[in-house]
């Protein structure tokens, strides 16, 4: 069925029962059913505020379901409102859109006070856009498919994931466990936070690994490649400056698709699954 379905929910709380849920959760759920069932499909979803968790499930339809945190701070009044009670509801309700063309399925919510948590059912064979920014961490499980994942304030875990993964975040750290690999190149980098990544024992792959305050670490038999590191200096306004790029690079069973890891503050670990 090629029709453009568009599917949304908005929950408002008046000021009547505010009172009674001001501090508690606002839960909703959205089923968001495929144009062809059963075939592979592609998730984009981000958050300003919030955790999101993706899992891979047997059913064939894209279920949602949205959490609205509690928030207990209240924050200083202006200085007209002295005296005055608050009767603006800290819960804030839930606004929440999905989108789903021919199994495309994009998710976008509108700015909220509260932070969200998300936690969504995909069909396994699902590729990935998911992106956060603040107050909460991404964590993947059971999907196969192309990951594109970016977090600013929080982790990442991407758990028996099958595919290729583009993994990035600023503070936080990077973890993940594939149970296979593509050849699709791959990239994972914290400024602030640990690299740690298990692929199967049999995976064969390049590695270009550098990390800049950190250790690296690994269990494979990686043939490191000789090569010279490269130094480039550049003036401007009577200023010089000269950068060393000193990266680890080797194949792993022989070699295949690159693997690329980086971070600043924060150790690598490339693990060979048990």
């Amino acid at each position: 069925m090629n029709i453009f379905q568009k599917l949304s929910i908005i929950l408002i709380i008046n000021i009547l029962p505010f009172f009674a849920q001001a501090q508690g959760e606002v839960k909703e759920t959205l089923t968001v059913p495929l144009t062809t069932p059963g075939k592979p499909g592609k998730l984009e979803v981000s958050l300003i505020r919030g955790s999101i968790h993706v899992i891979g499930h047997t059913g064939k339809d894209v279920i949602i379901e949205a959490t609205s945190l509690p928030d207990n701070k209240e924050g200083k009044k202006p200085e007209p409102a002295n005296g005055m009670k608050r009767l603006t509801p800290s819960n804030g309700g839930i606004e929440l859109t999905a989108e789903e063309d021919k199994n495309n399925v994009k998710i976008s919510t509108s700015f909220m006070k509260r932070a969200l948590n998300l936690v969504i059912k995909v069909p396994q064979q699902f590729s990935l856009k998911v992106s956060a920014i603040n107050n909460g961490d991404i964590v993947i499980d059971n999907v196969q498919g192309e990951m594109e994942i970016n977090n600013i304030n929080g982790a990442i875990e991407l758990t028996n994931i099958s595919g290729s993964a583009v993994a990035n975040t600023v503070n936080g750290n990077v973890k993940a466990s594939f149970k296979t690999i593509s050849e699709s190149p791959m990239a994972f980098s914290s400024l602030n936070g640990n690299l740690d990544v298990t692929f199967p024992a049999t995976a064969k792959f390049d590695v270009k690994l550098k990390s800049d305050r950190g250790e690296i670490f690994t269990d494979y038999d990686v043939a490191i490649e000789k090569t010279q590191p490269k130094s480039s200096t550049t003036s401007e306004k009577g200023m010089y400056k000269i950068s060393r790029e000193d990266w680890v690079q080797g194949k792993v069973n022989g070699g295949g698709g690159e693997v690329m890891m980086k971070n600043m503050n924060g150790n690598i670990f490339v693990r060979k699954a048990k």
